[in-house]
């Protein structure tokens, strides 16, 4: 791909050409060196235990983007402040391959009463090779300057990021987290790095998280509850049952959302796994539960992170499907483009309304 400089970009963009079909996200084809923000894909998927699709959610996203416009509602102009989008790196891909297939074994003997221990090793330390890649490729741009997001890939994708700002973050941050699930469970089905353990990993390994924020959660274990409870004031949730019943008795979205964004510190990261929406909105996502938030409901609740005056320091977006008619990428490149405008505008890049 050839770059082009900030200036080229926003000409090319402002313009609305079709794009080429090798075009970046949004039809970039910006030079990282001059990105204010830079999206790392990451083509993973090994642990998924229902669906899969997921891998392949980066580049899709990026293809969908293409039929995406740049304006917003919002946030002004957020491709002036540069956003590029790295290629996906082929060798994880292939990693995630071969690791799913001996994660499938894992989780079919597991159904049998049986154990491969082999297979099982093999996953593991293949997730701490994802882990690592995604660290140190998250550290080189926040050493060069760069806000760094996440695109996944299953919900364990994003853990190397979280690593990333704990060891480079003079101050502590809180995670504001939209999903159907908890993502606490303590190595589920004996994986180690599972993506439903994405979030007993973040809160055991890194030592700078000030608390952790959770909404539309609506369907978890007993494990993740009790564990809720014993992480005290270090953690809260707006389930999703508490959040319709308040919609429905008059409440706005403001006063539902804002006691929860109140208990952030000043630096925030965002990680949102697409399946908090509603199924409508990501009906191939490898765990859909009924139920979550409407498309708007997310936006606003991204908005009000902004407009609360606090740093959004990074973000992932996670279990984007694969669809036959490019719905769910749709949706995901739209979220994905929200989520860098709020990021942008919250670091005083652009501005917002």
């Amino acid at each position: 791909m050839s770059y082009r400089t900030l200036e080229e970009e926003i000409k090319v963009l402002e313009l609305g050409l079709p794009p080429m079909e090798d075009d970046g996200f949004i039809g970039g084809r910006l030079d990282p060196k001059e990105a204010s923000l830079i999206l790392l894909p990451v083509p993973w998927e090994a642990t998924v235990s229902f669906g899969q699709g997921t891998a392949k959610a980066p580049d899709a996203i990026k293809i969908s983007s293409h039929q995406l416009d740049v304006e917003t509602y919002h946030y002004i102009k957020p491709y002036t402040a540069g956003i590029a989008m790295l290629e996906t790196d082929k060798n994880l891909l292939k990693l995630s391959n071969k690791a799913r297939k001996k994660a499938l074994k894992v989780i079919q003997a597991l159904e049998k009463g049986t154990t491969k221990k082999k297979a099982l090793n093999f996953v593991n330390e293949a997730s701490k090779t994802l882990n690592d890649s995604v660290y140190k490729k998250s550290i080189k741009q926040i050493k060069k300057g760069k806000f760094v997001a996440v695109v996944g890939g299953d919900h364990s994708c994003p853990l190397g990021l979280i690593k990333a700002l704990n060891d480079t973050q003079d101050e502590a941050f809180g995670i504001l987290h939209v999903d159907a699930h908890h993502d606490l469970r303590k190595a589920y089905e004996g994986f180690t790095y599972s993506h439903a353990s994405i979030f007993y990993n973040v809160m055991n390994e890194c030592d700078k998280i000030s608390n952790l924020i959770q909404i539309g959660i609506r369907d978890y274990s007993s494990e993740e509850a009790l564990r809720m409870k014993e992480y005290g004031k270090k953690a809260d949730c707006l389930y999703d049952t508490h959040m319709q019943e308040k919609l429905a008795c008059g409440k706005s979205l403001e006063e539902v959302y804002f006691p929860f964004i109140e208990q952030l510190p000043q630096n925030v990261y965002l990680s949102i796994d697409i399946d908090g929406l509603e199924p409508i909105n990501c009906p191939n996502t490898g765990t859909p539960v009924p139920g979550g938030l409407r498309y708007s409901q997310l936006e606003h609740l991204i908005f009000m992170v902004v407009k609360s005056g606090r740093n959004i320091i990074g973000f992932d977006l996670c279990e984007v499907g694969v669809s036959k008619n490019d719905w769910d990428e749709n949706v995901g490149a739209r979220i994905l483009y929200q989520l860098s405008a709020a990021l942008l505008a919250s670091q005083n890049k652009i501005s917002y309304n």
